[in-house]
């Protein structure tokens, strides 16, 4: 998610129903009168005002309704003490500030937030609909039940390709135990859980847009999300580059997250992101993990020891082999815990191979 959508995200939480300012516009569209609100002020946007009235209120949804009877914008400075610092002014927004819109009410919108850079909404009486404009566009505030509906139809369609991404990690893990992995096997993971990460980001705007209304679907995706994003970065750091580093990590996961629609369902384009460069024999190439995503699996292991544990073993199938003196000997790994990782390793194989072929 890039600045720009992240920043629209926080606005539109300021306006989700259950919030004061929802309340306030949604009376403002019951009453039939419109209003224009801009949430912010700084000199750009006292340069703006003309005529009205300087009041520095304490904001309510009653308060808000009653001033938008009046026929000019409404100042909030929301960034600040949060007050209704203007009420009943004309927007002077700069005339050369091009805008798409027609109605004297959304070009003063556009152009206002435009100029100021703050958020400026838009209430329309003859459409009553909400329109928000931030950064140079427009989104209009829907009725909670609209989209309610479109992120349960996104919930259903996260369920099945997180079971999917189940079956093809699972699948990866028995190939991983015996040493029998391809940049195909590692791609097909990668493809599958970036497109769960994708419509995760999808059903989290819809939560915010929902606000109050959301809490249920957000429970739902948590729940089918669990442990995601660790499983993700591990999946990533067992293959990437020369040495799995950190960086090296980051950068893979930024490539998959630039690849448009069309490139992600390619696996080679995948593969490009984390695997060496795809050639002879292409995705059919074997690859070995380094074993950070089994070592992750296991209970109550810190990250740094798993980092240790990486660094001196080089390759999960050195860890497999690796007995209890051998895993005692890295730091921070006593007798006991070295016990528990032999043991977690071992339980982690025999459960994989048998998931596979049973």
């Amino acid at each position: 998610m890039d600045a720009t959508d992240e920043r629209l995200r926080e606005v539109l939480a300021l306006v989700a129903p259950g919030t004061q300012l929802r309340d306030g516009l949604e009376r403002i569209l019951r009453g039939r009168t419109g209003a224009l609100i801009v949430l912010g002020l700084d000199d750009t946007v006292e340069d703006m005002c003309t005529g009205g009235f300087v009041l520095d209120v304490g904001f309510s949804a009653t308060r808000l309704r009653e001033l938008a009877k009046m026929d000019g914008a409404i100042v909030i400075d929301h960034t600040g003490s949060g007050n209704i610092v203007r009420a009943g002014v004309q927007l002077v927004p700069d005339p050369r500030i091009e805008t798409p819109e027609s109605g004297t009410r959304h070009r003063t919108a556009d152009k206002a937030s435009k100029q100021c850079g703050f958020p400026v909404i838009s209430v329309s009486q003859s459409m009553t609909l909400i329109a928000l404009y931030l950064d140079g566009r427009r989104h209009v505030l829907e009725d909670s039940g609209a989209i309610l509906a479109r992120a349960n139809q996104a919930l259903a369609t996260l369920e099945r390709y997180a079971s999917r991404l189940d079956e093809v990690t699972g699948n990866l893990s028995a190939l991983e135990i015996e040493d029998l992995v391809t940049v195909r096997d590692v791609a097909t993971v990668l493809q599958r859980a970036e497109m769960v990460r994708r419509i995760s980001e999808e059903v989290r705007g819809y939560v915010v847009e929902l606000g109050s209304d959301g809490r249920l679907v957000e429970l739902q995706m948590d729940e089918l999300i669990t442990g995601f994003g660790l499983e993700l970065r591990s999946v990533v750091r067992d293959y990437v580059g020369p040495e799995g580093t950190v960086a090296e990590t980051e950068a893979a996961l930024a490539g998959l997250a630039s690849l448009d629609s069309s490139q992600l369902l390619s696996l080679e384009q995948v593969a490009l992101r984390v695997a060496p460069p795809v050639g002879e024999p292409g995705l059919d190439a074997t690859v070995s993990p380094r074993g950070y995503r089994m070592l992750h699996r296991l209970p109550r292991l810190p990250d740094v020891v798993v980092g240790r544990l990486v660094e001196r073993f080089g390759s999960l199938q050195k860890l497999l082999a690796a007995g209890v003196e051998d895993l005692q000997g890295v730091d921070g790994l006593t007798l006991s815990r070295a016990r528990a990782v032999r043991e977690g390793l071992s339980r982690l194989a025999e459960t994989s191979i048998l998931e596979r072929y049973v």
